[in-house]
């Protein structure tokens, strides 16, 4: 089985690759710390840069766990990146983070947690920062 991570760089994302890390290590499961956005011309945030990649790489490595990084930018949401993922693997958990939002704020902005808490058929658990 796997633990899929849904990460982005900021600390709840740090949280959630913290709490996969952890987890994987426990039931000795193979772990995928995928990072999503649609790309394009406009700067996303949720968008990881080369640095901040080569760093989640490299914790993956001196993990020790069979661990991979995976990242999609190509005109795709992350949920549906991420849903993708799930359905085309054996996932026994997929860990995000969350931020505090206002209801106004995810009326208006949507939340990609909350997309994918209700969507994915796999268990899914829910970090702060």
């Amino acid at each position: 089985m796997t633990i899929l991570v849904a990460y982005a760089p900021r600390p709840e994302g740090q949280a959630a690759l913290s709490k996969g890390l952890e987890i994987a290590k426990r039931r000795n499961e193979h772990l995928i710390v995928v990072n999503a956005g649609p790309g394009g011309t406009k700067e996303d945030l949720s968008v990881a840069d080369a640095q901040d990649v080569d760093r989640v790489e490299e914790l993956l490595v001196k993990s020790g766990l069979n661990a991979e990084f995976k990242q999609f930018v190509r005109g795709t949401s992350a949920v549906a990146e991420i849903e993708a993922l799930v359905d085309s693997l054996p996932v026994s958990l997929l860990v995000i983070g969350l931020r505090k939002r206002s209801a106004v704020g995810k009326l208006i902005l949507g939340s990609v947690a909350q997309d994918l808490l209700l969507s994915v058929p796999c268990p899914v658990l829910a970090v702060k920062a």
